[in-house]
């Protein structure tokens, strides 16, 4: 756990200190996020922020090559490096799609070449945890690899609306998934619970905590599709590695872990991208737009019409990120009964939360009487 600590501690240092050169960069080339109708923020705000998590991410990494403990994740498999040389490669296409506004279509390309190095390279399914089902077709695992991938990176993309928010959920989500994995490997093998899954999730937790002193309202960078797509391809990759390797052997070694937790696990980390991501989907298509297109319905904003301040919806969104996630991932460490009670109480917590707004309004919308 050290180790991963003291990776984690040093990519959020490399982060926070390489923000401000990233914002200057922006500012220099003029690149700023305009203000739309849709947008919440009144003024420009430079983006480019994921390249200083893309550089603490890298450093990280190379520094994590050198140490003992983790030194077998690099030896004899290229499949890191494939993570590593596909997150250049979306954080070169967001960085032009920030500076040039790319077509989707060239977008979209460059997240499938992407996902494609990482699959070339050795991150990819080919087996599906429920009842260990063996994809034995490459080009199968090729494909259902760069659907994931991409789906992620996209839903990650869609979620980045209010400052501090994707970041937010790449810290709560990341963090849950990196206990999880650590907790599985640490039981399963413990002579060498050295896993690529939890190296990259704690570098990747540590690049957004680093970030989000500066991305936190009010925003003074955000990260932009350079470091949104960064984000979405991170937890994809890791949540490929990770559930093939738990739905193989280790799975049952740790433990007596519950059977569907290889299931649960990445879709509870994404579930609130992946929701946002599909209900903004079905609401363009229904209107015949491009699932392409920009709107004003994804979830952050309903937040804001319902009369949440700006940082108190973003807290609201952790707040329900938090409660899937580590609701989820308690079921590997504590009795089920005990879980699903606390897990019951947190949804009924979270959800009178978020719905106060909504009840509270038509009172304070009737008419004082007078007197």
């Amino acid at each position: 756990m050290r180790n991963y600590l003291l990776l984690m501690m040093m990519a959020a240092a490399v982060a926070y200190l390489c923000t401000p050169m990233a914002r200057s960069l922006a500012q220099r080339l003029r690149v700023f996020t305009p203000i739309r109708s849709r947008d919440i923020h009144s003024e420009p705000v430079p983006r480019l922020g994921g390249i200083a998590m893309f550089i603490a991410i890298g450093l990280a990494l190379m520094v994590a090559a050198q140490m003992t403990f983790l030194r077998g994740i690099f030896e004899g498999s290229g499949a890191i490096w494939g993570i590593l040389l596909g997150a250049g490669i979306v954080t070169f296409v967001g960085i032009a799609d920030d500076v040039w506004d790319l077509h989707w279509t060239l977008k979209l390309g460059g997240q499938v070449l992407a996902a494609a190095t990482v699959a070339w390279l050795g991150v990819r399914i080919v087996m599906l945890p429920v009842g260990a089902l063996v994809i034995d077709s490459v080009v199968l695992q090729y494909i259902v690899t760069i659907f994931l991938i991409v789906l992620t990176m996209n839903a990650i993309n869609f979620v980045d609306g209010l400052d501090g928010l994707a970041a937010g959920v790449a810290v709560i989500g990341g963090g849950a998934f990196f206990l999880c994995t650590y907790w599985v490997t640490r039981f399963a093998f413990p002579t060498d619970y050295s896993n690529m899954a939890t190296l990259i999730m704690a570098v990747m937790i540590g690049a957004c905590v680093g970030f989000l002193p500066h991305n936190f309202f009010p925003a003074k960078i955000f990260m932009g599709d350079s470091g949104s797509m960064l984000i979405g391809l991170l937890l994809s990759s890791s949540a490929i590695a990770a559930t093939t390797q738990i739905g193989g052997d280790m799975f049952n070694r740790a433990n007596g872990l519950p059977t569907f937790m290889p299931i649960l696990l990445p879709l509870a980390v994404m579930l609130l991208p992946l929701l946002d991501l599909t209900l903004a989907v079905a609401r363009r298509t229904a209107r015949l737009r491009s699932p392409f297109s920009a709107d004003r319905g994804h979830l952050h904003h309903k937040l804001i019409d319902a009369g949440y301040s700006h940082p108190k919806a973003v807290l609201m969104m952790y707040l329900w990120c938090s409660v899937v996630a580590f609701g989820v991932v308690a079921f590997a460490f504590f009795p089920w009964r005990w879980v699903l009670a606390v897990d019951s109480i947190a949804v009924v917590v979270a959800l009178a939360l978020t719905l106060h707004p909504w009840v509270a309004r038509p009172g304070e919308d009737e008419p004082v009487e007078s007197r």
